[in-house]
């Protein structure tokens, strides 16, 4: 009688098939290691079951009274008859291919044309964001791979984006990281406090990237840690008081940004004596960071009126009132008046300003995306066989309501969800509903959607 390999050798059946109990039936995925009991390993039996049984036999020393030689007894037994014992083949379980973790590999980083074709299926509009990110991006991860050309050190270009919310900051980087295949760590700025306050350590950006990565470091020092909400930690104005969550946790991000060797604890983000910690270094580490950055437009805007003149070609002090895209003009030194220190902004060099959504990119967003939320919401309703339908002019209208609440492409969720949800809540009540179609009229409330019935083929008397 033999044990199972460790690689699972010992005959072909074993290496296509898991090891069976025959006394259980457990596989050896969920009973353990196996216990062979004839020469071609086609019967086994669990440790457990070997155990019970040797236990209802008295135990061990009862067995040495016994005089019992598990070889001789063996081979004095015909085992024939256990063969029918075996389970069905089609009822086997096939071992689990063990596929190794493939090791990042910087040739299979698609160039920045193809990074942002890819990114066109899933984001609209912002096309100069996403010429930069991929750019960024394909460089950061050929510094990775060539820390040096003839002794020559390229530096870390990290990112900061700037946009109005619901324009696609956090979206972006989801959808980067998932298309590269790398870990990916979303953390927020506004929870950070310097080192003794109450609130999440500066370092636990690190340890969510290490939890995104299986605790496996190597992994986590080549992976995307994206801080939202940047502009919480700006400096406080007119304050006598420590500003710990502010200008502190600015300098606290520096060592960070520009590349250190950082202690870390292993699956928290809180250091605790009973959590082994791991040194992380974050020189590879790519940091995004984005934030909304409200009323940046009006320090934007005193910077472009600042010099006044007279005359009929003199700025009129309204020039910039009704430029949507005011933030397009924004510099470091509009950031610096924002709040944000200058070694911060030093270690960010590449800036990125999203446009805000209009009237026209919501409505495409409603409907290019691969995952559009009209299709999403189509999907659910085809799970009860319905076919769910939107004019033209309802996109429109959905679009114009979502433009009003100021919030991006969040508030597209929230207006559909409204008019939906009499339509989610009735018409699993009638089998014989076939179609809907949505008008302007039912969003507007001036009407109701359009109801297509089913129609039943007639059977022959």
């Amino acid at each position: 009688m033999g044990t199972d390999n460790q690689d699972g050798s010992g005959g072909q059946d074993t290496d296509r098939y898991e090891s069976v109990c025959f006394v259980c039936g457990r596989p050896e995925s969920k009973a353990g290691r196996m216990l062979r009991l004839n020469k071609d390993n086609s019967l086994c039996i669990c440790v457990d079951c070997m155990q019970n049984g040797i236990t209802s036999m008295g135990g061990m020393q009862g067995m040495q009274d016994l005089e019992i030689n598990f070889p001789d007894m063996l081979a004095g037994m015909n085992l024939n008859h256990l063969e029918d014992m075996r389970m069905p083949e089609r009822n086997r379980v096939k071992h689990s291919a063990k596929k190794e973790p493939e090791k990042f590999d910087r040739k299979k980083i698609p160039a920045p044309h193809k990074i942002k074709e890819q990114l066109d299926e899933y984001v609209i509009g912002q096309e100069f964001a996403k010429k930069v990110i991929s750019v960024a991006v394909y460089n950061h991860y050929k510094r990775v791979r060539t820390s040096s050309m003839n002794d020559i050190e390229i530096d870390k270009s990290n990112i900061l984006m700037i946009g109005p919310t619901g324009c696609g900051k956090t979206y972006l980087v989801q959808t980067l990281a998932r298309l590269l295949d790398v870990p990916l760590a979303i953390t927020d700025a506004t929870s950070l406090t310097e080192a003794g306050y109450i609130g999440d350590d500066i370092e636990s950006v690190v340890s969510k990237l290490l939890l995104a990565a299986d605790n496996d470091v190597e992994r986590a020092q080549e992976g995307i840690i994206f801080i939202d909400e940047i502009d919480k930690i700006a400096k406080k104005r007119n304050t006598t008081s420590r500003d710990v969550s502010g200008e502190s946790v600015q300098q606290g991000l520096l060592k960070l940004l520009e590349g250190s060797e950082v202690e870390v604890p292993v699956g928290a983000t809180s250091k605790n004596a009973m959590v082994p910690q791991v040194t992380v270094n974050t020189r590879n580490i790519l940091f995004i960071c984005g934030g909304a950055f409200p009323e940046l437009e009006k320090v934007v805007k005193a910077r472009l009126t600042k010099s006044s003149s007279i005359g009929f070609g003199a700025d009129l002090k309204d020039r910039y009132e009704d430029d949507e895209n005011i933030l397009a003009k924004t510099t470091i030194e509009d950031l610096r008046s924002f709040g944000m220190i200058p070694e911060f902004l030093g270690r960010l060099p590449v800036l990125v300003v999203l446009e805000g959504l209009s009237k026209e990119m919501l409505v495409r967003i409603l409907k290019e995306p691969k995952n559009a939320i009209l299709e999403q919401y189509r999907k659910l309703l085809a799970l009860d066989e319905v076919d769910l339908r939107f004019d033209d002019d309802a996109i429109e209208a959905i679009a114009e309501r979502a433009a009003e609440k100021k919030t991006g492409a969040r508030a597209l969720r929230g207006v559909i969800e409204e008019f939906m949800l009499d339509i989610m809540y009735e018409i699993p009540k009638d089998p014989g509903i076939g179609s809907v179609t949505v008008t302007r009229a039912y969003i507007e409330g001036k009407g109701s959607p359009l109801i297509g019935m089913r129609t039943f083929p007639v059977l022959p008397e």
